[in-house]
């Protein structure tokens, strides 16, 4: 018989009933230090209190009035987006692959008011993740993902991350837009070079094409700069962002150049909770924290401290622990063992983590964390191997 809550997740057999910055705790009152930040999402912590403050002010004045009217906070965290970024303007919604989903609306509509309908297909690359709908399972093109959902949507082709040779040659008359994550992470942490990103631009531009960055894990300060991208010093014209603008609480959005962001015009696209007083309050004390003098600089500090005693505890460890990659405080774990196995003794030993492809643990902790957290997990990950070594004991 079918559980009254649809079986959908394999989900670990715990559940947590408050958390405290980089902590998670059970009714019961055990601490786990959570190096998984609800995949990304918790970019502040638990319980921020520059967040919290944020929320209940907001949740006493005014929850929810539809996009039917202005809604100041919309406008003051799109203006300070823009501010901060490449972009000129702003879409809210609710999720990641609502973004995506925005984004590839924008492409095609763009290329359709410019005389070139035919131009909708979209270059995509394997071991992607952009959601979890029937388009952006297609986007990904990962076959764990599209099992069972045939016919598959139509318009993507998919090259090899990181080639630009294959990239270029995949290009038609019906090519109008790249869709790239920056830094692949449901895949297993695969971040681009400086130089490939480079390059998208450049092919980009030769060939008319609008270039679609996914930042929803690898953007919000997760790499050290804001968005991943900015490392390479180029842009995008489109940008889906969600996960760490909100902190926990459900926001995504699309960020456009003018000219990509001016083929959504009033009719073509909406949001019926995209933006709502709740989120965007939320999301502006986010932007509080994270733009503050020093706050990225400190992250991008305790990531290179972080990774480093990881490559040293990976070199002491190679019988459980392969190669250690990433970028900012986006790391993968590569496993000699299977990552299930290091994760439930991680667990056990009261560290959480998150699994990734290619036997990879993700460590995706809150971009808060200091010294004292960075000493703590490692303490566990050296227990947690060297119990693996002695036969999972």
């Amino acid at each position: 018989m079918i559980p009254a809550l649809m079986p959908t997740y394999a989900r670990t057999d715990i559940a947590f009933e408050r958390g405290e910055g980089a902590w998670l705790f059970t009714a019961d009152g055990d601490r786990y230090l959570d190096f998984a930040a609800g995949i990304a999402v918790n970019a502040l912590g638990h319980c921020h209190p520059r967040l919290v403050e944020a929320l209940t002010g907001q949740g006493n004045a005014l929850w929810h009035c539809s996009n039917l009217y202005r809604i100041p906070g919309q406008e003051s965290v799109a203006a300070r987006l823009v501010e901060n970024t490449f972009a000129d303007s702003v879409f809210f919604n609710n999720s990641g692959a609502e973004a995506i989903e925005c984004g590839l609306k924008m492409a095609r509509r763009y290329h359709d008011l410019n005389g070139a309908p035919e131009r909708y297909r979209v270059i995509a690359m394997e071991g992607a993740f952009h959601g979890r709908t029937l388009a952006t399972i297609a986007a990904g093109g990962q076959a764990k993902h599209l099992d069972g959902f045939d016919p598959v949507v139509q318009g993507f082709d998919h090259v090899p991350f990181g080639n630009l040779n294959e990239l270029r040659a995949a290009v038609t008359r019906e090519t109008g837009a790249i869709l790239v994550e920056p830094v692949q992470g449901e895949s297993g942490i695969h971040p681009a070079s400086v130089e490939y990103l480079q390059g998208l631009r450049q092919v980009a531009d030769e060939f008319g094409l609008l270039l679609f960055f996914d930042e929803i894990q690898c953007g919000m300060g997760r790499t050290g700069k804001l968005f991943s991208h900015q490392w390479a010093g180029i842009s995008p014209d489109i940008m889906a962002v969600a996960k760490g603008i909100g902190g926990g609480f459900p926001i995504g959005a699309v960020l456009a150049v003018e000219k990509a962001a001016a083929a959504l015009t009033a009719g073509t696209h909406g949001s019926t909770l995209g933006g709502n007083p709740l989120a965007m309050a939320v999301a502006g004390a986010v932007l509080d924290v994270m733009l503050a003098d020093g706050f990225l600089d400190g992250v991008d500090a305790i990531a290179r401290t972080l990774r480093h005693r990881l490559e040293d505890l990976a070199a002491a460890h190679p019988k459980v622990l392969g190669e250690v990659r990433g970028a900012g405080l986006m790391i993968g774990l590569e496993c000699a063992v299977e990552n299930r196995a290091l994760l439930d003794r991680l667990r056990a030993n009261r560290l959480l983590a998150a699994p990734g492809g290619g036997n990879v643990v993700r460590l995706l902790p809150p971009l808060v964390i200091d010294e004292s957290h960075v000493d703590e997990a490692l303490a566990i990950l050296e227990k947690s191997c060297a119990q693996l070594e002695e036969g999972g004991h």
